[in-house]
């Protein structure tokens, strides 16, 4: 599910910036971007921290 949401938005990106004629809309592009990668590294660093401090020494089971 998360590959698929992570295609979908590197995708809706993608398509904005061949689609954005104006540089308001490229920038808007890039802050976009920008949110969603620092969101996604958040989360990486998130569930990356809760599989090495389980403690349980098992894989978390999504």
């Amino acid at each position: 599910m998360e590959k698929f949401l992570i295609g979908l938005a590197v995708g809706m990106v993608g398509g904005a910036l061949i689609v954005a004629n104006n540089y308001k809309a490229r920038q808007l592009v890039r802050k976009g971007q920008t949110e969603m990668s620092e969101k996604f590294e958040q989360m990486l660093d998130d569930k990356l921290s809760r599989m090495c401090c389980d403690g349980s020494g098992q894989k978390e089971a999504d």
